[in-house]
């Protein structure tokens, strides 16, 4: 997960209230590797606005965890921006040096890890590992930046920080962890998962990846209650206790693509019920649709239909 304005800075810092705080325009990441150049990315475009949560969901491999390192200008090694733009607050992060993206993490964006025991250091006081961002990235004295983390604490809702700061990781429950990895509140967040009732809970909008690319995105209610793309509704129809209690899951047929030789046309036909031969011809992109709905289907509308019957049969 991703936390945009994020840090030191007072709440909506460094945004305008309202407006784009993130923005991927036909992002692309490319890896080399033994057995070919992997498209790890391939043409994501999606925005945050301020203040806004969206999720961003499909299986492992679809490319989710590889656009936020591409964001965060954490790649590894083998891996490039080969073309796009990441505009953060108007700011191209893709053409900065990393000497600038070192300052930028950690005050204007950060990552927060799903299990935040893993990213807090055991054998260091939980307080002062807050008051690091503050010291590091602004330059605040040791006694400045402990009162500041204890203002963060009070703030995301930690009780009695005065002690808690001086307490060790192990000492703080799963969700005080993420409290202190979050240390501000009104941030933009792109959270990361393959768990849709999480998504459904904190997320404004979703927008779904498969393959590298995605494949729908929109309002939450909209895409997990009537999706508009099959690998959607697959992904609903294998979610367990989604919105109803299931007698057994139903799953995806099939394997994800090769990133390396990708099928051609729509990346999903293979494993689609509803695949045409136009399908199989060239890549169909995401289509902006009435409502603010976006979908990569050529055939979405056999789609709806499949979503209204599974409701249907469920009521």
């Amino acid at each position: 997960m991703i936390a945009a304005g994020a840090g030191g800075a007072a709440p909506g810092a460094g945004m305008a209230q309202g407006g784009t705080v993130l923005e991927l325009r036909d992002l692309h990441v490319r890896i080399v590797s033994r057995q070919g150049t992997v498209r790890a990315v391939d043409g994501v475009s999606f925005d945050v606005a301020a203040g806004e949560a969206l999720g961003l969901v499909g299986e492992s491999g679809s490319g989710k965890s590889m656009t936020l390192r591409a964001v965060l200008g954490v790649l590894p090694p083998e891996a490039r921006v080969t073309s796009g733009e990441i505009l953060l607050d108007g700011v191209n992060l893709v053409t900065r040096p990393q000497s600038e993206l070192n300052r930028i993490r950690g005050r204007k964006m950060s990552m927060i890890f799903q299990e935040p025991m893993s990213a807090l250091n055991p054998v260091m006081r939980v307080g002062w590992q807050i008051a690091e961002g503050p010291q590091v990235q602004l330059g605040f004295s040791r006694a400045r930046a402990a009162e500041r983390a204890l203002e963060l604490m009070r703030r995301v809702g930690i009780p009695d920080p005065e002690r808690r700061f001086r307490a060790y990781p192990h000492e703080f429950s799963g969700g005080m962890r993420q409290r202190v990895m979050i240390r501000e509140s009104g941030v933009s967040l792109v959270f990361v998962t393959h768990d849709l009732p999480v998504v459904a809970q904190i997320c404004q909008r979703v927008a779904v990846m498969y393959g590298a690319q995605l494949v729908e995105s929109g309002a939450v209610a909209d895409v997990l209650l009537n999706p508009w793309h099959p690998y959607t509704r697959g992904l609903v129809r294998s979610a367990p206790d989604f919105d109803y209690v299931r007698e057994s899951l139903v799953p995806i047929p099939g394997a994800p693509p090769s990133l390396i030789n990708p099928p051609p046309g729509c990346r999903f036909h293979p494993r689609c019920e509803f695949a045409e031969e136009d399908c199989r011809v060239s890549e169909t992109p995401l289509r902006l649709l009435p409502g603010g709905r976006a979908t990569a289907c050529l055939h979405y509308e056999r789609c709806m239909d499949a979503a209204a019957a599974d409701r249907a049969a469920r009521a």
